[in-house]
């Protein structure tokens, strides 16, 4: 079983192995999560490495990831080999986004295509107006907190429900939320 949890990789150093279109793919992602990505191929892959690092992402040959996450597991660095769930230390989830709402679906390596199907699915749940909601949440906690006041014990259900019907009814008006 995997423990899913979010992780702020802006600022780390990321190594990325690959040539191919997958590493592309990843290596642009955690770019624009702010990581500061090297990217090799399989080829100028060197044992040691990965202890550079603090996150490895493979997107090689089998023989190849079982390298790199060896060398990844031994300097304790983070792997994840993308399409080899048996070298990987650490799995991404297909991730739907809406502004600060994120929501991640895994099957534990068992069906990527699966996890990217239910993505899919819950995107006609999970509406854009959620970004909105959740950027007023934070204002209202921002608001609460600046005056010392705790959040703790709060009815954020009537809160986030409150926001919801706001914004719905002002675009079945056609204004602005």
């Amino acid at each position: 079983m995997h423990l899913p949890f979010s992780v702020d990789v802006a600022g780390r150093a990321v190594l990325v192995v690959g040539a191919d279109t997958r590493a592309e793919h990843k290596a642009a992602v955690l770019r624009d999560a702010g990581a500061e990505v090297t990217r090799v191929t399989p080829a100028t892959y060197r044992r040691g490495d990965a202890g550079r690092h603090w996150l490895v992402i493979t997107a090689a040959q089998p023989a190849e990831n079982a390298v790199v996450f060896q060398d990844a597991q031994a300097a304790g660095v983070w792997c994840n080999a993308v399409d080899d769930p048996q070298h990987c230390s650490v799995l991404f989830p297909a991730v739907l986004r809406r502004g600060p709402v994120t929501v991640a679906v895994s099957t534990g390596g068992s069906s990527p295509a699966l996890a990217s199907w239910l993505r899919r699915e819950l995107e006609s749940v999970v509406g854009p107006e959620l970004a909105d909601v959740a950027l007023r949440l934070a204002e209202e906690r921002r608001r609460i907190h600046a005056t010392g006041g705790t959040t703790e014990g709060m009815d954020w259900v009537a809160r986030i429900e409150a926001h919801l019907d706001d914004l719905r009814s002002c675009q079945s008006k056609g204004v602005g939320g």
